[in-house]
């Protein structure tokens, strides 16, 4: 309805933040109880995706910017740091749909968690990156396009791949190549 998107381009503005659109999700009813926090100077482009059925909650931090397509979907919290950028198409949730009952169709079956899904601050996921249930990636991470993280990441590493997997630590002189990368 257009009074909806207005109310949201006006909960936005209070924020100091902005979204393209369209923005798709539950985003409005999240924000009106309370459960989406928006930082100041975020930039949600066209067809982002926030999603979380209460209680869940999503954290977006000050000055990061969700790029074409991005879906954040949350089963109890999902937080993103502060000047992060999260490239067209990524994918972040803490939730896994249940598929353990044989007698019940997949889609009947809800969801699970691992817990938290955290992204630090400054962290740059490329293009199509997914991060999984239950993840932690520690601050100024870069997430090479079409990564799947699947478990934790150490502040200050490049990681790639599926599962992704650290290739370099970030220094003060640059990246530096880990040994277990071959690099």
């Amino acid at each position: 309805m257009p009074w909806n998107r207005a109310r949201l381009h006006w909960a936005m503005a209070e924020r100091r933040a902005f979204a393209r659109w369209p923005l798709h999700g539950n985003a409005l009813e999240m924000l009106d109880e309370g459960r989406l926090h928006i930082g100041e100077h975020v930039l949600l482009e066209p067809g982002v995706w926030l999603t979380g059925p209460a209680p869940a909650v999503i954290r977006i931090g000050a000055g990061s910017f969700l790029n074409l397509g991005v879906q954040v979907a949350a089963v109890e919290l999902v937080e993103i740091g502060a000047h992060c950028m999260l490239a067209n198409g990524c994918f972040v949730t803490d939730g896994n749909h249940r598929f353990d009952d044989p007698d019940r169709p997949v889609p009947w079956q809800g969801f699970s968690t691992k817990g938290p899904t955290r992204i630090g601050d400054n962290v740059w996921c490329g293009a199509h990156v997914v991060v999984t249930s239950g993840v932690t990636i520690g601050e100024r991470c870069v997430i090479g396009s079409n990564s799947v993280v699947t478990e934790d990441l150490p502040p200050f590493s490049i990681a790639a791949g599926a599962p992704a997997k650290v290739l370099r630590t970030i220094t003060n002189e640059g990246p530096t190549s880990s040994p277990a990368a071959g690099l």
